[in-house]
Protein backbone atom coordinates (compact mmCIF):
# COMPACT_ATOMS: atom_id res chain seq x y z
CA UNK A 1 0.00 0.00 0.00
CA UNK A 2 1.10 3.30 -0.78
CA UNK A 3 0.89 6.35 1.11
CA UNK A 4 0.63 10.09 -0.25
CA UNK A 5 1.53 12.61 2.23
CA UNK A 6 0.00 16.01 1.68
CA UNK A 7 2.65 18.60 1.95
CA UNK A 8 0.81 20.53 4.64
CA UNK A 9 2.90 24.18 4.01
CA UNK A 10 1.21 23.79 0.51
CA UNK A 11 -1.69 23.31 1.47
CA UNK A 12 -2.18 25.71 3.84
CA UNK A 13 -0.20 28.35 2.53
CA UNK A 14 -3.00 31.36 1.99
CA UNK A 15 -3.17 32.63 -1.81
CA UNK A 16 -2.02 35.97 -2.74
CA UNK A 17 -5.04 38.65 -2.08
CA UNK A 18 -5.11 41.36 -4.20
CA UNK A 19 -4.13 44.61 -2.42
CA UNK A 20 -6.15 47.46 -2.43
CA UNK A 21 -5.38 50.58 -3.30
CA UNK A 22 -5.23 52.88 -0.73
CA UNK A 23 -4.25 56.67 0.56
CA UNK A 24 -4.13 58.39 3.21
CA UNK A 25 -6.82 59.13 5.41
CA UNK A 26 -5.23 62.83 5.65
CA UNK A 27 -4.83 63.07 2.14
CA UNK A 28 -8.36 61.56 1.31
CA UNK A 29 -9.70 64.21 3.65
CA UNK A 30 -7.52 66.67 1.85
CA UNK A 31 -8.68 65.72 -1.34
CA UNK A 32 -11.89 65.90 -0.09
CA UNK A 33 -11.68 69.82 1.36
CA UNK A 34 -10.46 70.56 -2.24
CA UNK A 35 -13.64 68.52 -3.96
CA UNK A 36 -15.73 71.11 -2.05
CA UNK A 37 -13.76 74.42 -2.58
CA UNK A 38 -14.06 73.44 -6.42
CA UNK A 39 -18.02 72.57 -6.05
CA UNK A 40 -18.25 75.91 -4.14
CA UNK A 41 -16.77 78.05 -7.41
CA UNK A 42 -18.75 75.87 -9.54
CA UNK A 43 -21.83 77.19 -7.66
CA UNK A 44 -20.87 80.53 -8.27
CA UNK A 45 -19.80 80.15 -11.54
CA UNK A 46 -22.83 78.22 -12.96
CA UNK A 47 -25.78 80.21 -11.09
CA UNK A 48 -24.27 83.67 -10.87
CA UNK A 49 -22.22 84.36 -13.98
CA UNK A 50 -24.62 82.43 -16.56
CA UNK A 51 -28.02 84.02 -17.94
CA UNK A 52 -29.34 80.65 -17.11
CA UNK A 53 -28.44 80.29 -14.02
CA UNK A 54 -29.67 83.52 -12.92
CA UNK A 55 -33.59 83.29 -14.46
CA UNK A 56 -33.75 79.46 -12.67
CA UNK A 57 -33.38 81.30 -9.52
CA UNK A 58 -34.79 85.09 -9.69
CA UNK A 59 -38.26 83.31 -10.45
CA UNK A 60 -38.03 82.05 -6.78
CA UNK A 61 -36.87 85.46 -5.29
CA UNK A 62 -39.52 87.46 -6.91
CA UNK A 63 -42.19 84.93 -5.90
CA UNK A 64 -40.57 84.91 -2.29
CA UNK A 65 -40.45 89.17 -2.61
CA UNK A 66 -44.28 89.05 -3.66
CA UNK A 67 -44.71 88.24 0.20
CA UNK A 68 -47.62 85.95 -0.31
CA UNK A 69 -45.55 82.95 -0.05
CA UNK A 70 -44.00 83.24 2.94
CA UNK A 71 -44.77 81.30 5.52
CA UNK A 72 -45.34 81.24 9.19
CA UNK A 73 -42.44 78.93 9.73
CA UNK A 74 -39.77 80.74 8.21
CA UNK A 75 -40.60 83.91 10.65
CA UNK A 76 -38.72 83.06 14.00
CA UNK A 77 -35.45 83.36 11.78
CA UNK A 78 -35.96 87.04 11.64
CA UNK A 79 -35.83 86.78 15.74
CA UNK A 80 -32.25 84.68 15.66
CA UNK A 81 -29.21 87.39 15.99
CA UNK A 82 -26.26 85.52 14.61
CA UNK A 83 -24.09 87.27 16.52
CA UNK A 84 -24.79 85.11 20.00
CA UNK A 85 -25.49 82.24 18.48
CA UNK A 86 -21.86 82.00 16.91
CA UNK A 87 -20.84 83.61 20.36
CA UNK A 88 -22.31 80.97 22.19
CA UNK A 89 -21.34 78.09 20.24
CA UNK A 90 -17.69 79.45 20.55
CA UNK A 91 -18.04 79.69 24.56
CA UNK A 92 -19.12 76.08 24.12
CA UNK A 93 -16.23 75.17 22.06
CA UNK A 94 -14.09 76.26 24.40
CA UNK A 95 -15.65 74.98 27.38
CA UNK A 96 -15.69 71.72 25.70
CA UNK A 97 -12.34 71.57 25.14
CA UNK A 98 -11.43 72.56 28.62
CA UNK A 99 -13.33 69.75 29.96
CA UNK A 100 -11.65 67.46 27.94
CA UNK A 101 -8.46 68.31 27.85
CA UNK A 102 -7.73 68.64 24.28
CA UNK A 103 -6.87 72.30 23.55
CA UNK A 104 -5.52 71.52 20.29
CA UNK A 105 -9.20 70.32 19.26
CA UNK A 106 -10.82 73.36 20.80
CA UNK A 107 -8.72 75.58 18.63
CA UNK A 108 -9.57 73.67 15.37
CA UNK A 109 -13.15 73.55 16.66
CA UNK A 110 -12.71 77.75 16.67
CA UNK A 111 -11.07 77.30 13.50
CA UNK A 112 -13.89 75.20 11.53
CA UNK A 113 -16.22 77.93 13.56
CA UNK A 114 -14.79 81.53 12.41
CA UNK A 115 -13.28 80.35 8.85
CA UNK A 116 -15.71 79.20 7.18
CA UNK A 117 -18.30 82.57 8.43
CA UNK A 118 -15.29 85.51 8.08
CA UNK A 119 -14.35 84.32 4.48
CA UNK A 120 -18.35 83.78 3.85
CA UNK A 121 -18.64 87.40 4.57
CA UNK A 122 -15.44 88.84 2.78
CA UNK A 123 -16.23 86.80 -0.37
CA UNK A 124 -19.74 87.97 -0.37
CA UNK A 125 -18.91 91.92 0.38
CA UNK A 126 -15.99 92.22 -0.94
CA UNK A 127 -15.00 89.72 -3.88
CA UNK A 128 -17.31 88.25 -5.45
CA UNK A 129 -19.81 90.27 -7.83
CA UNK A 130 -22.89 89.50 -9.60
CA UNK A 131 -23.26 90.09 -12.99
CA UNK A 132 -25.59 92.31 -15.00
CA UNK A 133 -27.50 89.50 -17.58
CA UNK A 134 -30.35 91.61 -17.78
CA UNK A 135 -32.20 90.04 -14.54
CA UNK A 136 -33.45 93.02 -13.50
CA UNK A 137 -36.45 93.10 -11.58
CA UNK A 138 -34.72 91.21 -8.44
CA UNK A 139 -31.77 92.32 -6.49
CA UNK A 140 -28.66 92.76 -8.22
CA UNK A 141 -26.51 92.88 -5.70
CA UNK A 142 -24.87 89.62 -4.82
CA UNK A 143 -25.50 87.40 -2.01
CA UNK A 144 -23.56 84.58 -2.56
CA UNK A 145 -22.83 82.32 -0.13
CA UNK A 146 -25.69 83.13 2.47
CA UNK A 147 -24.15 83.62 5.66
CA UNK A 148 -26.66 82.38 7.76
CA UNK A 149 -26.73 79.40 6.42
CA UNK A 150 -22.74 79.27 6.35
CA UNK A 151 -22.89 80.09 9.94
CA UNK A 152 -25.62 77.25 10.98
CA UNK A 153 -23.47 74.33 8.54
CA UNK A 154 -20.43 76.16 10.71
CA UNK A 155 -21.71 75.60 14.24
CA UNK A 156 -22.31 71.90 13.36
CA UNK A 157 -19.13 70.82 12.13
CA UNK A 158 -17.27 72.25 14.58
CA UNK A 159 -19.14 70.92 17.69
CA UNK A 160 -18.84 67.31 15.10
CA UNK A 161 -15.22 68.42 15.46
CA UNK A 162 -14.48 68.78 19.87
CA UNK A 163 -17.18 66.39 21.18
CA UNK A 164 -16.01 62.77 21.53
CA UNK A 165 -16.74 60.47 18.67
CA UNK A 166 -19.57 58.82 19.84
CA UNK A 167 -21.63 61.88 19.50
CA UNK A 168 -20.80 63.13 15.96
CA UNK A 169 -23.42 60.91 14.32
CA UNK A 170 -25.98 62.75 16.35
CA UNK A 171 -24.75 66.32 16.17
CA UNK A 172 -24.44 65.86 12.00
CA UNK A 173 -27.57 64.16 11.98
CA UNK A 174 -29.83 65.98 14.25
CA UNK A 175 -27.32 69.64 12.67
CA UNK A 176 -28.45 69.03 9.34
CA UNK A 177 -32.26 69.14 9.64
CA UNK A 178 -31.31 72.30 11.94
CA UNK A 179 -29.22 73.77 8.69
CA UNK A 180 -32.06 72.70 6.31
CA UNK A 181 -34.76 74.61 7.98
CA UNK A 182 -32.25 77.31 7.93
CA UNK A 183 -32.17 77.35 4.32
CA UNK A 184 -35.32 76.90 3.36
CA UNK A 185 -36.49 79.47 5.52
CA UNK A 186 -33.97 82.37 3.89
CA UNK A 187 -35.28 81.19 0.26
CA UNK A 188 -38.85 81.63 2.15
CA UNK A 189 -38.29 85.36 3.31
CA UNK A 190 -36.41 86.29 -0.08
CA UNK A 191 -33.18 86.66 1.69
CA UNK A 192 -31.44 84.33 -0.95
CA UNK A 193 -31.13 81.80 -3.72
CA UNK A 194 -30.78 78.12 -3.70
CA UNK A 195 -27.42 78.85 -4.82
CA UNK A 196 -26.46 80.69 -1.75
CA UNK A 197 -27.60 77.92 0.63
CA UNK A 198 -25.43 75.05 -0.81
CA UNK A 199 -22.55 77.47 -1.33
CA UNK A 200 -22.42 77.77 2.57
CA UNK A 201 -22.96 74.26 2.75
CA UNK A 202 -19.78 74.03 0.80
CA UNK A 203 -17.83 76.04 1.82
CA UNK A 204 -17.93 74.99 5.58
CA UNK A 205 -17.27 70.98 4.29
CA UNK A 206 -14.18 72.35 2.98
CA UNK A 207 -13.32 73.94 5.88
CA UNK A 208 -14.34 71.43 8.04
CA UNK A 209 -12.38 68.30 5.76
CA UNK A 210 -9.40 70.75 5.43
CA UNK A 211 -9.17 70.84 9.69
CA UNK A 212 -9.94 67.03 9.63
CA UNK A 213 -6.70 66.76 7.75
CA UNK A 214 -4.77 68.28 10.05
CA UNK A 215 -5.93 66.54 13.12
CA UNK A 216 -5.58 63.17 11.22
CA UNK A 217 -2.18 63.34 10.43
CA UNK A 218 -0.52 61.91 13.30
CA UNK A 219 -2.60 58.61 12.50
CA UNK A 220 -1.61 55.86 10.38
CA UNK A 221 -5.27 55.07 9.24
CA UNK A 222 -5.44 54.55 5.60
CA UNK A 223 -8.60 54.54 3.44
CA UNK A 224 -9.45 53.12 -0.45
CA UNK A 225 -8.86 54.94 -3.30
CA UNK A 226 -12.55 54.94 -4.41
CA UNK A 227 -14.08 56.10 -1.27
CA UNK A 228 -11.61 58.78 -1.27
CA UNK A 229 -12.36 59.71 -5.30
CA UNK A 230 -15.91 59.68 -4.31
CA UNK A 231 -15.13 62.46 -1.78
CA UNK A 232 -13.47 64.86 -4.32
CA UNK A 233 -15.78 64.30 -6.89
CA UNK A 234 -19.74 64.26 -5.71
CA UNK A 235 -19.42 67.84 -4.29
CA UNK A 236 -19.54 68.75 -7.82
CA UNK A 237 -22.20 66.30 -8.67
CA UNK A 238 -24.52 68.29 -5.61
CA UNK A 239 -24.04 71.22 -7.29
CA UNK A 240 -25.18 69.81 -10.98
CA UNK A 241 -27.69 67.69 -9.38
CA UNK A 242 -29.19 70.92 -8.41
CA UNK A 243 -29.03 73.06 -10.93
CA UNK A 244 -30.72 70.09 -13.16
CA UNK A 245 -33.54 70.18 -11.01
CA UNK A 246 -34.18 73.68 -10.43
CA UNK A 247 -33.82 74.29 -14.10
CA UNK A 248 -36.96 71.93 -14.77
CA UNK A 249 -39.19 74.36 -12.49
CA UNK A 250 -40.59 76.52 -15.56
CA UNK A 251 -43.02 79.20 -13.22
CA UNK A 252 -41.86 81.23 -10.31
CA UNK A 253 -44.18 79.63 -7.68
CA UNK A 254 -42.58 76.48 -8.80
CA UNK A 255 -38.96 77.80 -9.03
CA UNK A 256 -40.10 79.07 -5.55
CA UNK A 257 -41.26 75.53 -3.50
CA UNK A 258 -37.88 73.96 -5.98
CA UNK A 259 -35.29 75.99 -4.05
CA UNK A 260 -36.85 75.83 -0.79
CA UNK A 261 -36.70 71.99 -1.05
CA UNK A 262 -33.36 72.14 -3.11
CA UNK A 263 -32.05 73.63 -0.14
CA UNK A 264 -33.49 71.65 2.50
CA UNK A 265 -32.64 68.79 0.59
CA UNK A 266 -29.16 69.64 0.06
CA UNK A 267 -28.02 71.03 3.75
CA UNK A 268 -29.04 67.28 4.76
CA UNK A 269 -27.63 65.33 2.27
CA UNK A 270 -23.95 67.33 2.55
CA UNK A 271 -24.27 66.89 6.46
CA UNK A 272 -24.90 63.29 6.00
CA UNK A 273 -22.23 63.35 3.36
CA UNK A 274 -19.56 64.75 5.78
CA UNK A 275 -20.95 61.73 8.12
CA UNK A 276 -20.16 59.16 5.91
CA UNK A 277 -16.23 60.28 5.80
CA UNK A 278 -15.65 61.59 9.12
CA UNK A 279 -18.02 58.85 10.84
CA UNK A 280 -14.00 56.65 11.81
CA UNK A 281 -11.78 60.06 11.89
CA UNK A 282 -9.84 60.55 15.05
CA UNK A 283 -9.90 63.52 16.23
CA UNK A 284 -8.45 62.98 19.89
CA UNK A 285 -5.23 64.70 19.96
CA UNK A 286 -3.65 66.67 23.11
Amino acid sequence: MVLTLENRSTASAPKHAIATPSVSRSLALLGGAAGFAVAFAAAYLLFVHTAGGQQVENGAVRNAQLGQSTSDWSQPLRQVDMIVLLGAASVSIVLISLVRRRFSLGVAGLIALAGPVVVSQILKLYVLERPDLGEHRVASHNSFPSGHVTAAMAVVVALAIVLPRRFRSFVLIAGGFGVAWVAAATVSLGWHRFSDTIGGCLLVAAFGFAVAAVLSRRHLARVAVTPAVIAAVAPLLFVLAGYAVLSTATSGPAQFVAAMVLGAVSAIALAGFQLWQLRRVVFDIP
